[in-house]
């Protein structure tokens, strides 16, 4: 069955999920028993979302086994979205290991799905021109990133330590093996230092992040739509208010007298605001 699911060119996520959640259901239920199956769902004690992708799952064996069944309707349920400061990623980022820097990095400054992180190819980065051009999931747009200079030096130190040739993955494992590294990281991260509200912080979350951020610089939602891969524009409609709510943070500033200066600001994420009569020039950046 999930190798039918692999030439119907269903993704190796909704591969590995179908056959994680027909397990799971399989403990309690019998597959070759749809009422069963659907009872064990219904019980449950877990979220209508969930459920809902379980029922999914069902359906793609019921279909391969001509099993009839009327798959019960739940309905997606919408999580709020809290965007992590500046500084809660930067201390996350400063605080893990030489791969794991670059990993985080590449997910701040770009926006990347984890899954679409774990696909690149030593190729898909451009290190002249510092632009990173992924192959997009979900059917999205494609899409060339920019990239900062210091995380540009941080690829290049990659592959060449580990010798990576152009049609090499640039990082090993999955993006199941992303995630779980990560949360492993940050709790480790959060109990150190004494600050639980790290573990709220949610691998996505850096995807939020640099949509709203960039929204924040470009009050442009198309491009934004654009660099985050979407397909409608109502996914992309909902960092506009997030922006509003975060309003009041408080910012870093920052001044330079000459091209240099502000060029090195400006790859460090802040943002022009304005040159005094003194010729200074003003930048300021989210905390």
């Amino acid at each position: 069955m999930l190798i039918n699911l692999k030439n119907n060119a269903k993704s190796d996520y909704t591969i590995k999920f179908v056959d994680k959640a027909l397990r799971r259901v399989n403990k309690y239920a019998d597959l070759d028993n749809p009422k069963q199956v659907k009872q064990f769902i219904a019980q449950m004690d877990t979220s209508d979302s969930y459920k809902k992708n379980l029922c999914f799952a069902y359906q793609q064996y019921a279909d391969y086994y001509q099993i009839q069944w009327h798959k019960p309707i739940y309905f997606q349920q919408s999580k709020t979205i809290r965007i992590p400061t500046t500084a809660q990623l930067d201390m996350l980022i400063a605080n893990s290991g030489s791969i794991m820097t670059v990993k985080l990095t590449l997910s701040k400054e770009t926006g990347l799905r984890p899954v679409e992180l774990c696909r690149l190819k030593v190729k898909d980065v451009d290190l002249t021109q510092k632009i990173v051009y992924p192959t997009t999931a979900k059917h999205g747009s494609s899409r060339a990133l920019k990239i900062s200079q210091s995380l540009t030096e941080m690829l290049r130190t990659h592959i060449d330590t580990h010798k990576l040739n152009p049609t090499d993955k640039l990082f090993k494992g999955d993006s199941a093996n992303y995630g779980k590294h990560y949360r492993l990281h940050r709790n480790k991260l959060a109990e150190r230092l004494h600050k639980p509200e790290l573990k709220a912080i949610r691998l996505y979350d850096f995807r939020h992040y640099f949509a709203t951020t960039l929204y924040a610089k470009t009050r442009d939602i198309l491009y934004v739509k654009q660099q985050m891969g979407h397909k409608k524009i109502e996914t992309t409609l909902v960092y506009t208010q997030l922006l509003n709510i975060n309003e009041e943070e408080e910012y870093t500033c920052k001044t330079a007298t000459d091209n240099a200066e502000a060029t090195q600001l400006i790859e460090n994420g802040f943002q022009y605001v304005c040159t005094t009569p003194q010729d200074l020039m003003l930048f300021r950046k989210r905390k």
